[in-house]
């Protein structure tokens, strides 16, 4: 990805770095062949030369770009379990992926982790983002899912003759499970994506339902990924699941929703990071009647948002660590609103306006792998930056107002926002 050359000083406004730490009044930004130098008041700045570029923010923000920690960018539009790998051709998917890589990059979110990806397609677009060929956030990519076989993502009967290859690899037993993995190796991942629980919004399984992978299969992945220095991540609802993932070795853990004392216990032992991805619960209660979804799966959301809410503020209180992101692309919680999840977090849960920004910035870097680089405004750090025309540390709701961003930044380079060339 090209880095901006020479040096461009951001001042005239106010800095949330990413750590937490409250905002710094009458700040500036230096910034040196894409990389930050200096982040700090304007008075303790350290000269500039004559030739630096300069950019004012007139009252305005300076803060690390958003980061998107569970990020799917081939669902689209999907409006039933089974649109997810049979409602285009991997044709459209692919461009489909690319134009929601383009938009999460105009909604400020300069970094993504995939929480899987149809047919590996996140594998490729992290390669062509990373070239230049088309715009998006710095992406990990974990291309497609491992889920056991009858489990949550395994819904097409033997009748039909079709799989569920484009979508996950369905595994039954460990062997087949370190099996899958190697070829998740070899596709070029660097997360495996697993689904240890059931979900609410599946016909035959529930947000408690802990058998679509056994404990077995779960530690098998977890060995064969560490093997090959990948991490692993589960979708995990249910109190056993959530577990289990954590005594198998899981890196991450994504929703928590039913954590209990043992579960909670354990994630802060090791320090594993949860994506509680609540917002799409929210709204598929309130707009799943539209498209059809039953009363007893919006119940099960309502049950999910409520469990999973409690959840975020315990981790987070006892000094776990929370991921902003989770589950844009359905009819009902399309790719663009991202931001909404953020307001949801300070509106919803009750966390902080600079609790939520620092879940989005610094621990969604961490979450990516990428904390030595990302998600800070410090010395050495990678020049990714949001200007805002307003104060997110007040009033979080501005992030979802694209049309308030002065300018997306990735090393330096002005890729959105105002300041961005118009698209030739």
């Amino acid at each position: 990805m090209r880095m901006e050359t020479g040096t461009t000083v951001i001042r005239g406004g106010r800095l949330f770095d990413g750590t937490g730490a409250a905002a710094v009044a009458d700040a500036a930004l230096v910034i040196d062949d894409g990389v930050v130098t200096y982040a700090g008041p304007e008075a303790a700045m350290p000269a500039q030369s004559q030739g630096a570029r300069r950019i004012d923010v007139g009252g305005g923000t300076i803060m690390p770009g958003l980061v998107e920690a569970h990020f799917h960018p081939t669902y689209f539009d999907v409006a039933a379990l089974e649109d997810l790998d049979i409602k285009y051709p991997v044709e459209y998917v692919t461009l489909l992926a690319a134009a929601n890589a383009r938009l999460a990059l105009q909604c400020g979110y300069t970094a993504a982790r995939s929480g899987g990806s149809l047919f590996n397609i996140d594998v490729w677009l992290k390669k062509a983002i990373e070239n230049d060929l088309t715009p998006g956030p710095r992406l990990v990519a974990s291309g497609r899912e491992i889920c056991g076989v009858g489990g949550l993502m395994d819904w097409n009967p033997d009748f039909r003759r079709i799989g569920m290859d484009g979508l996950v690899l369905l595994v039954n037993g460990p062997d087949e499970a370190r099996a899958a993995v190697r070829k998740l190796v070899k596709d070029g991942v660097e997360w495996v994506k697993t689904y240890p629980t059931g979900d609410a919004a599946a016909p035959d399984v529930n947000d408690h339902h802990t058998l679509c992978m056994t404990f077995e299969e779960m530690r098998a992945v977890v060995a064969t990924a560490h093997n090959h220095g990948l991490k692993v991540t589960g979708h995990c609802r249910a109190t056993e699941g959530i577990t289990n993932a954590l005594k198998a070795g899981y890196d991450a853990i994504e929703h928590g929703t039913f954590i209990d004392d043992e579960g909670l216990e354990l994630l802060l032992a090791r320090d594993v990071p949860c994506v509680p991805a609540l917002y799409f619960e929210k709204v598929s209660v309130e707009r799943g009647p539209e498209f059809g979804l039953s009363q007893r799966v919006i119940d099960g959301h309502q049950e999910t948002l409520d469990g999973g809410a409690e959840s975020a503020r315990r981790i987070l209180r006892a000094g776990g660590r929370l991921g902003m992101g989770g589950d844009y692309g359905f009819a009902w919680n399309p790719h663009g609103d991202y931001a909404k999840e953020l307001s949801f977090f300070v509106d919803f849960v009750g966390l902080s306006a600079l609790e939520v920004l620092k879940c989005a910035t610094k621990t969604g870097a961490e979450i990516m792998g990428r904390g030595h680089d990302l998600g800070t405004l410090q010395k050495g750090k990678l020049a990714d930056v949001l200007l805002v025309d307003g104060d997110p540390t007040t009033n979080i709701g501005v992030l979802q107002d694209r049309s308030r961003f002065i300018a997306v930044i990735q090393g330096g380079v002005v890729k959105a926002g105002r300041m961005a060339a118009p698209a030739g």
